[in-house]
């Protein structure tokens, strides 16, 4: 963890000096990591897809999640605090991965996600599709240990292979769980739906240790009731938040790659996220928006506003 800072933390430009439509397009016109001395935690992308098996275009997130993130503001009345005031944000910009070997990819997305974490910073990552999530669980598993993973999915993303490639976007928590980077006992999907190629894709995500809840949950219990199913699972471990946009329904989040009809709405994420405060979050991504099949900004606001109140919930100190 790093150090709590002596300083005031610098925040987001003053909308009533320059307009949310102007000024720098970094996440919710927060300072670029240049311009701090240091940051508690970092905002960075990684337009990285070439592990998605349908339609791509999830390259392009990071840059459309920070431009639909104007209209943030700095007090967050849901959850009563102000993240921005509470710890020093800054965004770390993007970084450059190769579009031609995915191997290549994860190793330059680890080596940076190691680089940028230092002692103790809290990265959230804006994907890039999510064969990103494995570099990054690797270098939280050396600073923390096995993880308690929450991964908020249309898919369960624990296949083996995909046209033999053993690394894809359907396939980093198998990785992950073959790696010992999952706490087998603390782990959970949430959001899941739609076919599968065989019940055996469910008993074989039981058996690396992802409890679920599924989409259908949602009609037959109460958000309470799931989130605290939620935090049961979650405990006291480190917690990393793996969020791909397209555990909401087309309705809502209609720029992803891979679409399932009957998501979750963006009430009902933003809500359990906010009920998840007081968790040892220790880090998180966001991946699979595809801009190209976005419109009118619908999906980037509604991941935008994710990344808001996954900071708004980080324990004291990061």
């Amino acid at each position: 963890m790093s150090e709590p800072m002596d300083r005031e933390p610098v925040g987001p430009v003053d909308a009533t000096r320059i307009p949310r439509y102007g000024g720098d397009s970094t996440f919710a016109r927060l300072p670029r990591y240049s311009e701090v001395s240091d940051a508690d935690a970092l905002l960075w992308g990684v337009p990285f897809d070439t592990g998605v098996s349908y339609r791509p275009g999830a390259r392009f997130g990071p840059g459309h999640v920070r431009q639909s993130s104007r209209l943030l503001r700095p007090y967050n009345p849901a959850v009563g605090v102000s993240p921005f005031a509470a710890r020093q944000v800054a965004d770390a910009g993007d970084v450059g991965v190769n579009p031609f070997d995915v191997g290549e990819a994860i190793s330059t997305v680890e080596s940076a996600a190691r680089e940028m974490s230092g002692t103790g910073r809290t990265l959230i990552t804006i994907g890039g599709d999510h064969t990103i999530a494995l570099p990054l669980l690797r270098v939280q598993h050396e600073r923390h240990g096995p993880l308690a993973v929450l991964h908020f999915d249309a898919h369960l993303d624990t296949w083996d292979t995909y046209f033999g490639e053993p690394y894809t976007h359907g396939t980093p928590f198998r990785r992950a769980a073959e790696e010992g980077l999952i706490d087998h006992e603390h782990s959970m999907h949430v959001g899941l739906r739609g076919p599968l190629y065989s019940g055996v894709d469910l008993a074989e995500s039981a058996r690396m240790g992802f409890a679920a809840v599924h989409c259908r949950d949602f009609a037959r219990a109460s958000l309470d009731t799931i989130t605290e199913r939620v935090r049961a699972r979650l405990g006291s471990r480190p917690v990393y938040a793996s969020i791909d946009i397209d555990v909401l329904d087309p309705g809502f989040a209609p720029g992803t790659g891979t679409p399932e009809a009957g998501g979750l709405s963006s009430r009902e994420l933003l809500e359990l996220l906010r009920g998840l405060e007081g968790l040892n979050l220790v880090g998180a991504d966001l991946v699979e928006v595809s801009p190209a099949y976005d419109h009118a900004e619908i999906t980037g606001i509604a991941a935008s506003h994710v990344i808001y109140e996954l900071l708004s919930i980080l324990p004291e100190g990061r």
